[in-house]
Parts: structure tokens; C-alpha cells; sequence
């Protein structure tokens, strides 16, 4: 047997086109094989860990692009190609998918879209479920089915686009994609500020300034919230003042012209509220202009980066994002953390955590606190042994898990894809 990035494989298929796909899982249904769809290898640290032996299914020989009507703004490619490789053909029209992923020179599409992955454009750009038009795949029973297209259409029955994103493998394999594509803007900036962030709700400084962007005349493409020790030596921004202050960055883009006034009317808002004063007159900062693509990527690849025991996302209200920060900071004061803020999510890598805490503190505390919020709390990478349960790596949905279970039913009866590591039993 062999091992590909935790996955129990005995061995690994790497089909060629559709059709050696729906041959290939067909082969896997008669004998009871399970089959682990494999991209780039890039989210391999999702979800539980697989004990069953199958048959690794590599679709990275997928990777044509199969049409490109470039006025209409889609593009239709196989759901083997990489980030990079759609991106550089985008850029020949001027176009891009502006979807945040770490590795995009071996993160394929078709495992982006499985994961739901998104990164710090998702507040001003969306997610990956935003522009997925068309989608093309191969149940569990070998069977290809498309559903979509190049122009959206209403229709009876399952909305195949957002069932399969971020179905992690475990209803179809997905063979090829139709996607919305967006200009690339001609600018691109951050405006950042220091703030000094009580343990005391009352005397709170980070709010104000994330509830002025609600009323903001300016369009962020990102709202960042950053604290811990992994930001505080930043080479775009410079030290963060204390180990107790949180570091603001609103992202912006466009036309030079509109990032020009963005920037210019953001800090003139700033100054203008009592927030400004009650922090002690803190200077918003700009990021210089040969920064502005470095920091995206430290931004896109944080979660990813940097040893630790345990990385969580969190998804909450906006407005529960700040008190969620709080608590976590009691829980670990080493602990760093990146919130989207705009979009509620939270990601957190501890520098203190052991197996004890799984129950105590993932489950009992932080999924307890997002829960009664309305939120949830997913683990992203785990750094040690321990309990990890459904519920635990999961935060599993109460009631919706009976509705998605019998979705599983329909798609692979015979539970062949990619057993054990989302939440099914």
C-alpha cells in the first residue's frame, strides 16, 4: 500500500479524459474500492484522516482549456488545470478569477471548487461558489451529468454548481468547469492602521473603525483584522506597536484613479470619527506600491504557513467577529489570528494547544461560543494526535446533516468517494 499525503492508496489512476474517469470509477463501484479524488495536493490536511484503502484518482492530465469566449467574460476548462495555468491564460485578455488560494502553481480547480476555497478578496470578489457557471462530473455510479453552462438558466431539481462546490469529492468527481472571470484591475493598495485592543468590550477601538466601513463611501476588496505574533514584524508595514494591539487593512482596487481617492478618503474617514481620538490619534499608513502583491500573498497563505499545533476557521456574524477574537486571545495569548473580517471569518493558529483541549476547548468553548452566535468552528490543519471526532474536526450541522447524508445517498450509493474524511458517517 502506498501513501500519498495521508491517504491510505494501494494504488493511484490518472485518467486522460472523461470517459477513463466514469470507466475508472465504474471499475471501483464492482469491486467495492474506495476512490480518493486527487489535485494538487494542496488541502490534503482537511478533514479526518481516511483508514480505508482504495485508489488514488489523479486528475491533473485533465488540465485543456476547452473554450474561451473571452467578450463573454467565461471560460470553460478541465478540472485539472492549476491556478496558475488558468490565470496566465486569463492574462493574455486582461482577466483573471480573483479567488486567494496558497500554492496556485499546483492547487487544480477542480479541488478548489470542491473545497470552497476562497481567501482575503472574498469580501469585494466573493467566492469560488460566485463564479462557478457550468459544471460537468461523474457520480459515484460512473455516470457523467453537466449541469449549467455558459449562460445561467433556472431549472428543475439539484443546482449542480453549488452542490458539488465544496462537496469536498464525496458526491461526484468533478471533471470540468465554466466559470465568470472579472477584469484585472489596473490598481491595487492597502491602507493599514494600529489598534490598541482592550481586553474590556466597553473600551473597545477595533469596532468603531470595522462599523465605519459598513458606512464607508469607499469599496474594500479586503477587510483584514490581524494580532498575534506572527504579524507583528511585518516588511510592508513595519512592526505592530504592542503584543495587545490589532492591526486593520482594508484592501482596495480599480483604477488607479479610484484607488487614488479610495485611499485619500478612507484615512480622511478615519481621522474623522471618535475612535481616531479614543486610540490615541493612531496614523493610517499605506502600503507601498512594490509591497502591494507580497502582501497579498502572505495574506492568502497564512493559514497554510507557520508550525502549530492547531489552525480553526471560524464562521460568524461580522458583528461576533471582534468578541470571537477576545476569546481566543484568552484561550492562547501566543495565538495568531487573520479575520475576514468583512465576511465573519475567523482563522486562528494557536502556539498552545494540546490533545486535552480538543473537548474542553475546541468543542466546549470556541464551537459552543460560535455556534450560539450562528456560526461554526472548522478545523483547517491539525499539528496533533488526539480525538479528532466528526464533530470535532467539523463542528457537524444538527439536523442538516440527516438532509445532506441522504443527498450522499443519490450521488454515490455505494460510498466510494472519498470515504470518511467529510462529515458523513
Amino acid at each position: 500500500m502506498a501513501t500519498t499525503a495521508g491517504l491510505p492508496l494501494q494504488k493511484t489512476l490518472a485518467p486522460a479524459s472523461i470517459g477513463e474517469v466514469a470507466e475508472m470509477v465504474r471499475l471501483a463501484g464492482k469491486q467495492g474500492t474506495a476512490l480518493y479524488p486527487i489535485g494538487g495536493q494542496t488541502a490534503q490536511q482537511l478533514g479526518l484522516t481516511p483508514r480505508r484503502e482504495g485508489w488514488g484518482l489523479s486528475m491533473t492530465q485533465l488540465n485543456r482549456v476547452v473554450d474561451y469566449p473571452a467578450r463573454d467574460m467565461t471560460i470553460t476548462v478541465e478540472a485539472g488545470i492549476t491556478l496558475d495555468a488558468l490565470a496566465k491564460t486569463l492574462a493574455t485578455e486582461r482577466q483573471r478569477l480573483p479567488i486567494d488560494v496558497p500554492f496556485p502553481e499546483r492547487a487544480t480547480l477542480g479541488g478548489v471548487v470542491a473545497t470552497n476555497a476562497s481567501g482575503p478578496r472574498r469580501y469585494g470578489c466573493g467566492t469560488i461558489r460566485d463564479y462557478v457557471i457550468g459544471i460537468s462530473a461523474v457520480d459515484g455510479r460512473g455516470v457523467a451529468f453537466k449541469g449549467g453552462g455558459r449562460v445561467v438558466k433556472n431549472v428543475a431539481g439539484y443546482d449542480f454548481c453549488k452542490l458539488l462546490t465544496g462537496s469536498f469529492g464525496t458526491l461526484a468527481v468533478i471533471t470540468q468547469v465554466t466559470l465568470k472571470v472579472k477584469p484585472i484591475p489596473e490598481a491595487s493598495a492597502f491602507l493599514a492602521i494600529d489598534l490598541p485592543q482592550s481586553s474590556d468590550p466597553a473600551h473597545d477601538t477595533v469596532e468603531p473603525y470595522l462599523a465605519a466601513l459598513v458606512n464607508s463611501a469607499v469599496t474594500p476588496t479586503a477587510i483584514e483584522l490581524l494580532t498575534g505574533p506572527a504579524w507583528r514584524d511585518d516588511s510592508a508595514l513595519g512592526p505592530i506597536p504592542s503584543e495587545t494591539s490589532t492591526r486593520l487593512l482594508v484592501g482596495l482596487e480599480g483604477t488607479k484613479v479610484e484607488v487614488d481617492w479610495m485611499l485619500d478618503t478612507l484615512a480622511r474617514e478615519w481621522e474623522g470619527h471618535a475612535g481616531w481620538i479614543a486610540a490615541g490619534r493612531p496614523r493610517p499608513r499605506r502600503v507601498a506600491e512594490g509591497e502591494t502583491t507580497g502582501l497579498w500573498q502572505r495574506l492568502t497563505r497564512f493559514a497554510v504557513e507557520g508550525e502549530s499545533p492547531l489552525v480553526i476557521e471560524a464562521g460568524l456574524p461580522p458583528s461576533r467577529v471582534v468578541p470571537f477574537v477576545r476569546e481566543i486571545r484568552v484561550i492562547d495569548p501566543q495565538a495568531s489570528i487573520q479575520s475576514h473580517a468583512g465576511d465573519g471569518v475567523v482563522i486562528v493558529r494557536f502556539a498552545n494547544f494540546t490533545a486535552d483541549d480538543i473537548s474542553k476547548v475546541l468543542v466546549g468553548q470556541l464551537q459552543s461560543l460560535a455556534g450560539q452566535a450562528g456560526g461554526h468552528v472548522v478545523v483547517l490543519r491539525k499539528g496533533i494526535e488526539g480525538a479528532w471526532t466528526r464533530r470535532a474536526v467539523w463542528d457537524i450541522p444538527g439536523a442538516a446533516l440527516a438532509a445532506m447524508q441522504a443527498v450522499k445517498s443519490q450521488f454515490d450509493p455505494l460510498g466510494i468517494l472519498n470515504p470518511d474524511r467529510f462529515v458523513y458517517a
